[in-house]
């Protein structure tokens, strides 16, 4: 493995990523008190190696476990960090190095003819704007058909998510979790002075409480409409009423704008 890692990182260039999988079958199933694995992969070997020869290089491993000295990322396959619906993410999300969430367009990581479980553009879009709610990363595969092409479902679904994206971007790229924790209803991101209030369903009581905000609010905003909601600041956070919002496609976003 030394030989091959050598050879990729000196005679292609820069490398963002090396990847790892594998080490998870080699160890008794996710949420086993034990998980120690049968083999001894000499990782601080493997990943000294990786570093001086690319020190930039980014380590991700997908053991299923809590990161590794060395690893410069924390992946979760086939969940959102905090969650646990694929039985594989008992591990808890790290506040040490980024998160990363990998997921598949359908149910499989490589083409397969035979499988149909499309995701839709508003569960793409639900897995973007929760990664990004709570500090992830999206790692969304795409397995492309034996001619390199990539299937026209998937194709028609990233251009939907794409399309939204024009729309909404600003309150996914370059921001990191809001004040709030994922919630129910949604989530929230944050950028500057600006607070992004993910809507996929109505919060109960048609409000919302942001705790901790200090600054204080210029206005509560619908995102990409004239739509200004009442709102209420005191010592504890914000109160943001949400009676004149009306929930619309697969995520409605509300800015509140801090002076």
């Amino acid at each position: 493995m030394k030989n091959q890692l050598t050879e990729l990182l000196t005679n292609y260039g820069e490398i963002m990523c090396i990847w790892f999988d594998g080490h998870w079958d080699q160890t008794n199933p996710e949420g086993h008190a034990d998980r120690t694995s049968r083999v001894d992969w000499k990782y601080d070997e493997i990943y000294g190696l990786i570093h001086q020869l690319q020190p930039q290089c980014m380590i991700g491993n997908n053991h299923h476990l809590s990161p590794i000295p060395g690893e410069d990322f924390q992946m979760f396959e086939r969940d959102l960090p905090g969650e646990n619906k694929s039985g594989l993410s008992f591990q808890k999300a790290s506040e040490e190095v980024p998160l990363e969430s990998c997921e598949t367009i359908n149910g499989s990581w490589g083409y397969n003819i035979t499988d149909r479980h499309y995701k839709t553009a508003t569960q793409v879009i639900h897995l973007l704007v929760g990664a990004a709610g709570r500090n992830s990363n999206l790692l969304l595969n795409v397995g492309p058909m034996p001619s390199g092409v990539i299937q026209p479902e998937f194709v028609d679904t990233l251009a939907a998510a794409g399309k939204w994206l024009q729309q909404y971007g600003e309150s996914i790229y370059g921001t990191r979790g809001g004040p709030l924790a994922p919630q129910v209803w949604g989530v929230t991101t944050q950028k500057d002075k600006r607070i992004y209030i993910h809507l996929f369903n109505t919060p109960a009581g048609n409000s919302i409480f942001l705790p901790g905000i200090k600054g204080k609010v210029n206005q509560a905003v619908v995102m990409g409409t004239a739509n200004k909601l009442k709102f209420k600041q005191q010592a504890e956070g914000i109160i943001i009423s949400t009676d004149a919002v009306s929930i619309d496609g697969p995520d409605t976003v509300i800015v509140v704008e801090l002076k």
